[in-house]
This record gives structure tokens, C-alpha cells and sequence, in this order.
């Protein structure tokens, strides 16, 4: 997983943007196209391993422009230590590097690859927590190889909700609290457009380089119809999600059956105390206190955190929303080619 390092000497500008009250939310990301090929390159050469980058730009207002990126060297079979120690070193030198030959050098957050959707997870959670401590609006750019091999690109950009910031870092995740600041699981992650910008020069050499056939290769591609593979894919992972989920509600059952019965004991005890000191009272004697903080059945029961039940329906959502997109598409080059062999 990506880490933050804070850069060292001169203060960058997306800090000093981060450290100021922002008036206008972000509302895009604009990513050049040659960082796009980049991100696209170091993920499809490193598959099946997952890989992740840093991402340098500006913070402009309503858009956050990315310019640059580099990626992360893989950890291998170092240390943890010793390998977060180069991976540390690494970035200083190369944001070094760029500055030396002014290019942007602006931390603006970090891309990583995922399989099949798969990145709803309490690590992501934390390194945005780790680079939001510099950079209040940085973004995470999620690539997926995979589903960009079925004829779409397959990245978006996403950033923390602030309500959601503010329950994480004092881990509160009850029932009430979420109640209280009424946060549901679609209140973790916010998904931020994407805009993919070319200069006019490469605009105009694209041009030059296009062919003057209508179809290309790429268009025949779209046309693939072997789609099993994906959704059972698919299917497999979201089988998965949902026996995890049924595991996270039998903890909930478990914990209101355990709170139930201590409440149980809690009011027998009371009334056996207060028939206690009834006796007490006729007798003359000073009656017990109503409250045994040193008896078993007073001490509180923790409550398990509802943060991975969360993650998980998100995931779930996530499967879904694939399926259905997938199976859409495979509908319409099912009825075209249908067409096509008609004619």
C-alpha cells in the first residue's frame, strides 16, 4: 500500500492549499493522457501483482490536475523496515528529480491497481488517512487491468467522506454514533469524476496518426463475447463477500444476545438488592448500594465495530453494479452480432 511522504525544504503547494480553509469542493479530476498510459503501462506489466504510484499536480480551485506520476519500486523479499526506509528515499530523490527539471513535483495522492474491483478495504482506509494529514483534498486513482480488458477503461478516483474522516479517526463506530451522524455505508467513499486532457500539439499529432479506416482493431475487440469468464469471476467474489457479511451479522447476533442477557441478570440482581434493603431499612440497618461495579455482570460489553460490515456491503455493491454494467454490454454485441449474421 502507498505511503505518504512529506516532502522536505520548500513547501509544496497542495500543502499550503491543504492547510487553508478550501471554499470550493472538488469537483473533478483532470488527469493528462500521457499519466493515463503510465498508470495503464505499470499495471499491465506488473499483473497479477498489484502495484501503486504517486500522483503529482496542481490543486486548482474546483479541479485537481495531475500532471505527473512515478511508480512505487515493489517491496520484494526486503524487510518491512528496511523497505519502507527505500521506498521513502525513493520518492524524496525522484520529487528531487522532477523539481531539478521543473516538472510538478506536488504530491496530489497516489493511483493503485486492483483485481476485479476488489479495493474496498480498511488499508485504503488508512493511507488516505495517512496522506490527508498533508493533503486535506488528495484522490486515489483505482486501475483495474482486468475489467479494462473487456472494452472499458476501467479507472475512477475517489477520496474519503469528510463525515466519514471524522468517525475514523476516533474509531466510533457504534450503532449510534452512526446514527447520531447518520452515516451510512455509501458515506465512506466519494467518487470524483474523471476528465482525461490532452494538450492541442498531441491532440494534433493523434490526428496525424490516425488511419483513414473507419474500424479499428480496437472496434473488433469490443465485439468479444467471451464474457463467462468475468462474471463468473465476479459471481465467485461476490459469494465471498456475502458469506462474509453473513459472518459479520451472526457477530452482531452474538453481541445483542450476550447485552440482552446481561441486562437480564442486571435487573434480577436489582430487584433481589432493592428486596435487600427493604429488609435493611426495617431493620434500621443503611441499605446496600443499588450498583456493584466490582460484579461481572455490570462490566460493559464492547460493541464490535460496524466499519468492516460496512466495507463489505460496499464491496457487494460494487460486484454488483459490474455484473449488471457487464451484462448490459453483453446483451447489446449479443443482439448486434445477432444482426450482423443476419444480414
Amino acid at each position: 500500500m502507498a505511503e505518504f511522504i512529506p516532502q522536505t525544504g520548500m513547501r509544496s503547494f497542495a500543502q499550503a492549499a491543504a492547510s487553508e480553509e478550501v471554499a470550493a469542493p472538488l469537483r473533478v479530476v483532470q488527469i493528462d493522457g500521457l499519466v493515463v498510459l503510465k498508470i495503464i503501462k505499470h499495471c499491465k506489466e506488473c499483473m497479477p501483482a498489484l502495484v501503486t504510484g504517486q500522483l503529482l499536480g496542481l490543486d486548482i480551485g474546483s479541479v485537481l490536475e495531475v500532471t505527473n506520476c512515478f511508480p512505487f519500486p515493489s517491496r520484494g523479499t526486503e524487510e518491512e523496515d528496511e523497505a519502507d526506509a527505500d521506498g521513502a528515499n525513493y520518492q524524496l530523490e525522484m520529487m528531487r528529480c522532477l523539481r531539478e527539471v521543473n516538472i510538478d513535483n506536488n504530491t496530489v495522492g497516489w493511483y493503485q491497481s486492483t483485481y476485479m474491483g476488489s479495493f474496498q478495504t480498511v488499508e485504503l482506509i488508512d493511507t488516505f488517512m495517512n496522506y490527508q494529514e498533508n493533503i486535506r483534498r488528495c484522490v486515489c486513482i483505482i486501475y483495474d487491468p482486468v475489467r479494462s480488458g473487456q472494452g472499458v477503461l476501467a479507472m475512477k478516483a475517489l477520496k474519503l467522506q469528510e463525515s466519514f474522516m471524522d468517525l475514523y479517526k476516533n474509531q466510533e463506530f457504534t450503532g449510534e454514533k452512526l446514527r447520531e451522524k447518520n452515516l451510512t455505508w455509501v458515506d465512506i467513499f466519494e467518487e470524483i469524476p474523471v476528465k482525461i486532457s490532452n494538450s492541442t500539439l498531441v491532440s494534433a499529432i493523434m490526428t496525424e496518426l490516425e488511419t483513414d479506416s473507419p474500424v479499428t482493431q480496437g472496434d473488433y475487440d469490443r465485439l468479444a463475447l467471451s464474457t463467462n469468464p468475468f462474471i463468473e469471476k465476479n459471481l465467485e467474489f461476490l459469494i465471498e463477500c456475502m458469506d462474509d457479511l453473513s459472518g459479520e451479522q451472526q457477530r452482531f447476533q452474538y453481541y445483542y444476545r450476550n447485552l440482552q442477557r446481561q441486562q437480564t441478570q442486571q435487573q434480577t440482581w436489582l430487584q433481589k438488592r432493592r428486596a435487600d434493603n427493604l429488609a435493611r431499612k426495617a431493620a434500621g440497618e443503611e441499605p446496600l448500594p443499588e450498583e456493584d461495579p466490582s460484579n461481572s455482570i455490570f462490566k460493559p460489553i464492547i460493541e464490535p465495530s460496524r466499519l468492516d460490515s460496512y466495507l463489505i456491503v460496499n464491496q457487494v455493491a460494487n460486484y454488483c453494479d459490474q455484473i449488471k454494467g457487464f451484462s448490459g454490454q453483453s446483451f447489446c454485441r449479443l443482439y448486434l452480432m445477432d444482426a450482423v449474421h443476419e444480414n
